[in-house]
């Protein structure tokens, strides 16, 4: 089949070339979706199955959409964000891998919103989302399409919330795979990708000397405290904003200074949010920003910054670096915001290293394995990664790595298991 049969909207096909070469060098980084491949060649656990995939379209997302071919899937792929796509990736999954992809880097809303709904026209069974947008769109405007549907996995914090708040309301009709909770996941994506490929993004944009900047952190989940650890090993005096007691009590003894959004808004050098939540920094916080305070965001949505708000305010907006924006205020102070507020891990840099992303998609490739072999036999819901799923894609890492651990020996084993042994 040639890349004209195969229905797609990319940027420009004559990139495939340069696509397929990355597409190669991220899976030199990713042996568990390799071997997880060469398991769904043989098995095609996904045969005879509808898919849609709403991810970032990345090298190693292209891995993924490899891997469900391989799996007997009938899948196409969009994006979950219109700053994250690789012209030259999706190019090479049409041409040179008969993939159906739908993705251009900078689309707008509405294009957006076409790809989700040609992507529901596909009449998924399996939708692998990224943020909720296909899986909200299907609730919202495709309830006679639920019906369709065996299940979902997901692998955001922002998408897991709005999966909770749907069930919680009685429209989460069909389970849902938490893949962002898997161990696997979110011990190495969350923290480990976030940090590097975020702190990636910023130098990229700006190429500022991060060492002796105060770096404002809002947030201190998993990739935000990924952020702050890799930002204060660059020598930034790192603050963080929090409003669950607990977790701020987490970063004050992890030796981070922790304070108000308001307060940290006035020293902020660079100030970066990681929530998954709305207006974050809000219109007030702008207002008493230093001149040339760098401000950015790493959640999976722009509204964690209120940009309208900083917009409306603008004297004047121009672009100064390739994903970088200064926003002259009123009082002759400015502001720089990079990658127009969106994931500026992918917006102005290439988002996770293959080597993380290798486990986040084994977790997103095993989740819809079991939602396949289990139709019918979950409950609507939010279901976690089976524990076995997750040690095995943990111990096919270490194998990959060269690392070997113990084994427990028969006597441990009984000692774990009984409870009449003691001082």
């Amino acid at each position: 089949m040639t890349a004209t049969q195969v229905n797609h909207e990319v940027k420009d096909l004559s990139y495939a070339t340069l696509g397929k070469q990355r597409i190669e060098w991220a899976a030199r980084e990713m042996p568990v979706i390799k071997q997880i491949r060469e398991q769904f060649a043989k098995e095609k656990p996904l045969q005879g199955l509808r898919m849609v995939t709403c991810c970032h379209v990345t090298t190693e997302t292209a891995n993924l959409a490899i891997t469900l071919k391989e799996g007997g899937a009938d899948s196409i792929l969009i994006a979950s964000n219109p700053l994250s796509t690789q012209d030259d990736t999706a190019a090479s999954l049409v041409a040179d891998y008969g993939i159906p992809v739908y993705a251009i880097k900078g689309e707008d809303k509405e294009t957006f919103m076409r790809h989700i709904n040609i992507a529901l026209d596909h009449r998924p069974n399996i939708i692998i989302d990224d943020g909720g947008d296909v899986t909200a769109t299907l609730i919202q405007e495709r309830k006679d399409q639920i019906k369709d549907i065996i299940g979902t996995t997901e692998e955001t914090t922002t998408g897991i919330n709005r999966l909770r708040a749907m069930y919680n309301d009685g429209v989460l009709t069909f389970p849902a795979m938490n893949v962002n909770d898997a161990a696997t996941k979110h011990f190495f994506d969350n923290r480990y990708g976030t940090g590097q490929s975020t702190i990636d993004g910023i130098l990229r944009a700006t190429n500022i000397l991060l060492a002796g900047k105060v770096v404002v952190v809002g947030g201190y989940g998993w990739c935000s405290k990924g952020v702050a650890m890799r930002a204060a090993g660059m020598g930034a005096n790192v603050v963080i904003t929090e409003v669950d007691h607990i977790r701020a009590l987490e970063a004050a003894m992890d030796g981070f200074r922790v304070m108000p959004m308001n307060e940290a808004a006035k020293i902020g050098d660079v100030i970066v949010t990681l929530t998954g939540n709305k207006h974050v920094v809000a219109s007030h916080h702008f207002d008493n920003m230093k001149d040339g305070a760098i401000v950015c965001n790493a959640g999976h949505f722009d509204i964690e910054l209120d940009l309208e708000s900083l917009r409306q305010k603008a004297s004047e907006v121009k672009e100064v670096r390739p994903s970088t924006e200064q926003y002259i205020l009123p009082n002759g102070k400015s502001v720089i915001v990079l990658g127009e507020g969106r994931l500026v891990n992918l917006a102005a840099a290439e988002g996770h290293p293959s080597a993380v992303m290798d486990m986040s998609f084994a977790n997103q490739a095993k989740g819809s394995e079991y939602l396949a072999k289990n139709k019918g036999k979950l409950e609507p819901g939010i279901h976690a990664i089976p524990q076995e799923v997750d040690r095995e894609i943990a111990r096919l890492k270490l194998n990959a790595m060269g690392v070997t651990i113990d084994d427990l020996s028969d006597e441990q084993v009984k000692y774990m298991n009984s409870w009449n042994e003691g001082s």
